[in-house]
């Protein structure tokens, strides 16, 4: 997937799919923007990734934080604990993916650095 993205500029290829969310109802869900971003990411310009979407700054934390604890559980004999196997973890993302929804689709200043 990453090399479809790496290959391939949303902006430009008519083939990348389209936001349904965005389609029908005109809104910015929390994933769009995140095509581009990969896009720009993986090119090395982090700063025009994240402005089409902050969030994924979180999804790679995220995931950096997964992997880490994999690798730290793998090499030594007792398992570490993993806060995102924490019963709040799911609901702090959430609340988190949810107020950065909400918060993007505000048409005024600052909120419209939020949006694609």
């Amino acid at each position: 997937m990453g090399i479809f993205y790496f290959i391939i500029n949303p902006n430009t290829f008519a083939f990348a799919p389209k936001c349904p969310f965005h389609s029908f109802t005109g809104l910015h869900c929390p994933g769009c923007g995140s095509q581009r971003a990969i896009h720009e990411i993986l090119h090395g310009n982090i700063w025009t990734g994240l402005q089409h979407n902050f969030l994924i700054l979180f999804a790679i934390l995220i995931l950096s934080y997964k992997l880490y604890v994999s690798y730290v559980n793998n090499s030594s004999s007792q398992s570490n604990q993993n806060l995102l196997q924490h019963n709040a973890a799911p609901w702090l993302i959430l609340a988190l993916v949810l107020g950065f929804w909400i918060l993007r689709n505000i048409p005024l200043e600052p909120f419209l650095i939020l949006a694609p």
